[in-house]
């Protein structure tokens, strides 16, 4: 079964040029070292936040990938440039 990483965070607009730049740095980090993402969607949302959802092949890859998110530099650098940050985890339970 598939697994969703949801994150729902802030971002200053005069950061957001950056934190792209950033976040698409550490996405393809973890393409490279650990398959199964496989899609990522960035979202603005009406209220001015950001809702950052990460598809993975299945909970096992997503599980390796956040066991191993201290060895991409490209985290903490991207996660710098939020505000107010959450995630969560879930399965894919109906996709249409």
């Amino acid at each position: 079964m598939s697994a969703v990483r949801s994150h729902i965070y802030s971002v200053d607009p005069a950061d957001l040029e950056e934190f792209l730049a950033r976040r698409a740095s550490l996405i393809g980090t973890i393409r490279e070292t650990h398959p199964g993402l496989t899609m990522t969607l960035l979202v603005k949302l009406d209220d001015g936040t950001y809702s950052d959802t990460w598809h993975w092949e299945s909970g096992a890859q997503l599980d390796a990938a956040l066991a191993a998110i201290s060895t991409f530099p490209e985290a903490p650098l991207s996660m710098a440039l939020t505000k107010d940050a959450k995630a969560q985890n879930g399965q894919v339970v109906d996709e249409r």
